[in-house]
């Protein structure tokens, strides 16, 4: 499963009153991820120097790959 669908399975399975509304989930779902893409961003180290370094930028481009749907979530 990606990210993108679960978030779409989160959004359908709420109170939000929009559900009928073509494109709906979808609208309320692109604000949140532009704000966890943003999130993420901000915890990349510029210059990694540091095996640590290089671990955070690893596991922030598997975490920015999963939101955009472009790899599964591991199970």
């Amino acid at each position: 499963m990606t990210f993108p669908v679960l978030l779409l399975q989160a959004i359908q399975s709420s109170e939000i009153p929009l559900r009928f509304e073509p494109g709906a989930e979808e609208a309320v779902a692109a604000p949140v991820t532009g704000l966890i893409r943003s999130w993420l961003l901000l915890h990349q180290p510029d210059n990694p120097a540091s095996d640590f370094d290089y671990g955070q930028k690893a596991l922030l481009s598997r975490l920015l790959e999963e939101l955009e749907g472009s790899s599964e979530i591991p199970a």
